[in-house]
Parts: C-alpha cells; sequence; structure tokens
C-alpha cells in the first residue's frame, strides 16, 4: 500500500459495510478509515473488495474520514475559493466538501469577507495536523529556480492585478507574470489558462506571454485561420489593417500572429488579399 496522504486522494481497498457506512483498509497502523454513507458519490455502493478513490480529511470531531467527493482544491494547491462564513476564529471557506476549509485570522491579509473569492494555499498546519488555508500565497511559491526555456507551456492561477500586469502562479509552484504588453484578452482573478515562458528572470521569477513565441504560433494559427475561411464561405472581413482588439475578440490572438499567418497563407497561395478582408482561393 503506498503512504496515504491527508488532505489529497488516495486509492483504498473497501473492507467491509455497516450501518453508518463503508470501512477502508488504512493499512496496519491506521486500521479501518470509515467511508460514511452520505460521503459516497452516485447511487451505486462500493463493492467489497473493490478498489475506489477517495479523499482523506477530519471530520467535525477531528476523526480521520474518507469521501467520494473530490475537492476544489487538495493539500499543496494554490486555488480561487469562497467564503462561506466567518467567525471570531477566521472564515471558512466553500471547497466542495461538507466540512469548510478554514483559515485563520494570522493566515489573512485582509480581513476575509463572506462571499467574497480569495486566491489560496492548501496547507497542513504543523501544529494542529489540519487542513487549512492561507491567503499568504507568496510563503508558499517555491524558492527553487524554475528548469523552463522560452516556450514551454505552463498551467497558469492568475493572482491579481499590477501596475504592470498580472501576477500569477506557474504550474501550482512558481511566481509569475504576466506583462500587459502580452495581455490580449480580459483576465480577472482566479482564471486558470495556458501560457508560455518568456524567460525567466534571475531572481527565479518567471515572465509570461499567452501565446507561443515566434514561427510557432504563427504556424499555428495558419491552420485556425485557413480552416476559419473554409467554414465561412471563404472570407473574413478581418485583414492587416483590422484594429487588435476585433482580431483578438474574434481569434483570441494578437495582430502579429494574425499578420504572420496571414503571410503564411498568402505565400502558401492560399489566399487574396484586399482592403476589405481576406478571401480564400478557390482550388
Amino acid at each position: 500500500m503506498n503512504k496515504l496522504e491527508l488532505g489529497r486522494m488516495n486509492t483504498l481497498r473497501v473492507e467491509r459495510k455497516e450501518d453508518h457506512g463503508f470501512y477502508l483498509d488504512g493499512g496496519p497502523q491506521l486500521g479501518g478509515i470509515l467511508l460514511p454513507n452520505n460521503e459516497v458519490r452516485g447511487t451505486e455502493e462500493p463493492e467489497i473488495g473493490s478498489e475506489i478513490e477517495v479523499f482523506l480529511y477530519l471530520d467535525q470531531e477531528e476523526r480521520l474520514v474518507a469521501t467520494m467527493q473530490q475537492p476544489l482544491a487538495q493539500v499543496g494547491d494554490f486555488a480561487y475559493l469562497e467564503v462561506a462564513w466567518v467567525n471570531n476564529y477566521g472564515a471558512f471557506l466553500n471547497w466542495g466538501l461538507l466540512k469548510d476549509l478554514f483559515v485563520p485570522f494570522r493566515e489573512q491579509k485582509m480581513k476575509m469577507q463572506k462571499g467574497q473569492r480569495y486566491i489560496v494555499h492548501v496547507h497542513l498546519d504543523e501544529e494542529s495536523y489540519r487542513i487549512m488555508a492561507s491567503a499568504k500565497v507568496d510563503r508558499y511559491l517555491s524558492a527553487e529556480m524554475p528548469r523552463y526555456r522560452r516556450g514551454d507551456a505552463v498551467d497558469v492561477l492568475v493572482w491579481q492585478k499590477t501596475d504592470l500586469g498580472f501576477k500569477a502562479i506557474a504550474d501550482n509552484q512558481y511566481a509569475a507574470l504576466l506583462y500587459d504588453t502580452q495581455v490580449f484578452r480580459n483576465l480577472h482573478t482566479g482564471d486558470r489558462l495556458t501560457a508560455y515562458v518568456n524567460k525567466v528572470r534571475e531572481d527565479g521569477k518567471i515572465d509570461l506571454m499567452l501565446q507561443r513565441p515566434g514561427q510557432a504560433a504563427a504556424a499555428d494559427f495558419s491552420e485556425v485561420l485557413l480552416n476559419h475561411l473554409h467554414t465561412n464561405g471563404g472570407r473574413t472581413v478581418l485583414g492587416d489593417k483590422s484594429p487588435a482588439e476585433e482580431i483578438y475578440s474574434v481569434f483570441g490572438v494578437s495582430k502579429k500572429v494574425f499578420k504572420k499567418a496571414v503571410g503564411d497563407l498568402y505565400k502558401r497561395h492560399l489566399i487574396e488579399i484586399a482592403d476589405d478582408g481576406l478571401t480564400l482561393i478557390k482550388e
């Protein structure tokens, strides 16, 4: 059996069924782990002897239990979660489970408000060994030097707007920045998207761009533009002189990438270019 991880999904074998739920094999140290009846997902009961994916956490009485519900975030994750309620000890976030995720006041950058959403990091508290979250996400970003090359794709969580652009978290580990000059769409805190590494700075932070660099992006988009023409009567009113905002609203690419793709299709004798747009050359 693999080592069990509190606050994460685990694969466990179903040992037996009791009136109040199923017991899963937690190994010689933990013994049977309860999967309560109300934590069983769907209408079909797990089969005795089968292996199932469950999330392990502590219930209201601090007992280790399992659930077949998958949370919005696991231990080690950064996530954008909504405050369900607050009390004199802190805030409680909705993360898709019956028991809400606790954020003590000491882990809040500003006092959290019910109904508002915040970027947080989910972790195990070293003192209590409870699963909790922190809005002080800087301290949980990796201090290691990222090993990326220019053009590498990364998964991005948009963090917050700054004067330069948008702070972001790359691959659930690294501090990153999307400069305003590289953003050709509306972005908001909590957005998840794929971005590309422009460079890794000496301080370990990553400069990102929304499109792959150079000819690769243009080549990819050439086929997109060609398909668009085929499926839209062989015409588009967009061209080299169209505003960048209009190009992005239709295709989701920068004007630079659009113009490179137009040039590629023109050199391949696939389109005609006119002041009123592009026309597909009939075979």
